[in-house]
């Protein structure tokens, strides 16, 4: 039996990787900050060693975006970037194979395309800075590692927009919601299927990217999840809604090289549908 381990194991997609193995029979060893704190490298090296995973999924992040700007800047960087490195020495040490997963921020979004693996990264906010510094930590450490770059992730076990929406909707009757970002939905269960199918059809190493399939801006996503519900929505621009770090205005990221390794991507509506069907 392959031992896995997973960081991050407490958070939105470390507990849905969680349940997904647990439905799946697999064992596992499951850390969250307070059992890891990967910004402690002799913490890192001494848990890596003693346990002698075979894979790590490596879910553990710090994901307050606006944030990451200002008051939690140095957090930012301790944990995605030097907690990464910390991670990837220590899976190297143990001849592990890693799975980081990475964000969509790394780019830009000034591309009217859709963004492949090999795109040009051009970060404009510290949280995607530091993700892609995570991102070049591992290629430059690790032999055996997956990088998967993800979106606009929702899912049963976190704070997330589609939360964030349905408790809006039941004390107001009218939301406003930006309609000049553009980007792919992810469910985290679509996200931990496709880390667990990595690992198991041994996919080529390398960078992939993950959402589902489709696009919208927010409003649509908004509309879309809010469309039983008894609440008007209407589209705003970001200048009307401002935030402290910036958002890529297109980042729909290319999913061929996914989909060339025989996983099948549902659509984001599908996704959420069926997530919603979850949570009621």
């Amino acid at each position: 039996m392959t031992k896995i381990m997973i960081t991050g194991a407490h958070g939105q997609l470390g507990t849905e990787l969680c349940n997904l193995l647990d439905e799946q029979g697999i064992s596992y060893d499951a850390f969250g900050s307070k059992e890891l704190d990967i910004t402690n490298p002799q913490m890192v090296a001494e848990r890596f060693n003693e346990v002698q995973s075979e894979i790590v999924f490596h879910c553990a992040a710090y994901t307050a975006v606006d944030k990451a700007e200002d008051e939690a800047k140095d957090l930012n960087w301790q944990v995605n970037e030097q907690g990464t490195k910390n991670v990837a020495q220590a899976a190297q040490k143990i001849g592990a194979t890693l799975v980081y997963i990475s964000t969509d921020y790394v780019f830009d979004g000034t591309n009217e395309g859709e963004y492949k693996t090999d795109a040009p990264t051009n970060p404009k906010n510290e949280y995607g800075k530091a993700k892609l510094a995570g991102e070049e930590a591992v290629k430059s450490i690790m032999d055996k590692y997956y990088i998967i770059r993800t979106s606009w992730v929702f899912g049963q076990y976190g704070g997330n927009f589609v939360y964030t929406m349905l408790r809006l909707a039941k004390t107001h009757d009218h939301l406003t919601v930006v309609d000049d970002q553009v980007g792919r939905p992810t469910w985290t269960r679509t996200l931990a299927e496709f880390m667990l199918y990595a690992v198991q059809h041994q996919i080529p190493y390398g960078t992939y990217q993950l959402s589902n399939d489709g696009s919208c801006n927010w409003y649509e996503f908004a509309k879309e999840i809010l469309k039983d519900q008894d609440v008007t929505v209407s589209p705003v621009t970001s200048a009307e809604y401002p935030q402290k770090a910036y958002r890529p205005r297109h980042s729909i990221m290319s999913l061929a090289k996914v989909k060339e390794t025989g996983f099948e991507v549902s659509t984001w509506e599908e996704a959420l549908g069926k997530f919603m069907d979850k949570i009621e």
